[in-house]
């Protein structure tokens, strides 16, 4: 395009025409081993799907929770506040994680923000799991929800300044196939065991080896290099120091032994950071107005009207709702979910 600086291309890519922004990991014609680019997504994203899986599995053990014959407790005469407090304890806690990700998020970095969710995921499949009673299967279901909370906002960030840029898109769009797997897992977890006694512990406990391999895969990958580089240049830290470090894990994620190969994308982020920092900053008042007004009436748009359909009270209650239609039997009524369960996968593979 006519006009740009030399400094404005040097991506290759559409970075210069947005004002005060640039790509994440600018580089031409990235060099990566697909093998190695690849765990940076799988680790985190499974995040995601220990969300999904939440949603499925819920769907089964509320069945479980209230039956006599299956429960395995004492107090399975759930009322309908009781039932309600059992599903939305997970939103709850993610509504409390994603509060202390706004501000902790830059302290901790991306990598030990998902280390704390496999934490909080791990400590809350287990406390509900093991539930002596009631409160305490609360408390561990809104443990479980800060691991969501927390997940959902590191995930997408540690996966977009990792991947390489060539399938950066693709990595980020495949996090919400994961959610949908999760999903499916859950719903076939809780056919597996809803008509076994204490089953509503197994479905919770199925998760639990998840969230291990979650929080080792997180301590075995890198720190974010454009983190790290951005904590530098904020002062945080001695920024030949960061560069080098940024190297190193830059060539742990593109599976390059030489760090010359990716020392130049290295120095784009520093270039890219360091103008955005030396840039205006926008004041809270500024997302109501102009181009900001709009795109925030359309994500919350969105937000309003997928949650006003009804959507997400349909997946954790569908094995109640088949029930309530006709599918009087337990497992029966599970079964019919999965096949739900398939059909969101489908039409996500479709899209």
């Amino acid at each position: 395009m006519a006009g740009k600086s030399p400094e404005a291309t040097r991506g290759g890519g559409g970075g210069g025409d947005c004002e005060g922004t640039a790509p994440l990991l600018l580089a031409p014609h990235e060099r990566y081993r697909l093998s190695a680019a690849l765990l940076p997504f799988l680790f985190p994203a499974l995040g995601g799907l220990l969300y999904g899986y939440d949603i499925g599995a819920t769907s089964g053990a509320t069945i479980a929770l209230k039956s006599s014959t299956f429960s395995g407790t004492t107090w399975y005469n759930l009322s309908s506040l009781q039932t309600g407090l059992v599903v939305s304890g997970s939103l709850y806690g993610a509504l409390i994680g994603s509060i202390l990700a706004f501000n902790i998020a830059d302290f901790l970095g991306r990598r030990r923000e998902l280390i704390v969710s496999s934490v909080s995921y791990l400590i809350g499949a287990l406390l509900t799991a093991a539930a002596p009673n009631f409160l305490i299967m609360v408390v561990g279901r809104f443990l479980y929800g800060i691991g969501i909370g927390l997940a959902m906002h590191a995930a997408p960030m540690y996966i977009a300044e990792t991947a390489p840029s060539q399938i950066r898109g693709m990595l980020i769009s495949l996090k919400e196939f994961f959610i949908v797997l999760g999903m499916l897992l859950g719903y076939i977890a809780g056919n597996l065991f809803v008509e076994v006694v204490s089953g509503w512990r197994y479905m919770y406990a199925t998760s639990t080896p998840l969230c291990v391999i979650m929080g080792v895969g997180m301590c075995w990958l890198p720190a974010s290099p454009r983190w790290l580089l951005l904590c530098a240049i904020q002062g945080k830290g001695n920024l030949n120091e960061t560069k080098e470090n940024a190297t190193r894990c830059l060539c742990q994620l593109r599976g390059q032994a030489s760090p010359d190969l990716v020392s130049e994308q290295v120095d784009l982020i520093v270039d890219e950071l360091s103008y955005v920092d030396q840039g205006r900053q926008a004041g809270f008042s500024e997302i109501f107005q102009g181009k900001c007004l709009k795109a925030m009436i359309i994500g919350c748009g969105l937000v309003f009207f997928q949650q006003v359909t009804g959507q997400p009270s349909v997946l954790y209650y569908a094995a109640t709702i088949l029930q309530s239609a006709g599918f009087s039997g337990a497992s029966d009524a599970t079964r019919v979910s999965i096949l739900l369960g398939l059909l969101k996968v489908y039409i996500l593979a479709l899209l």
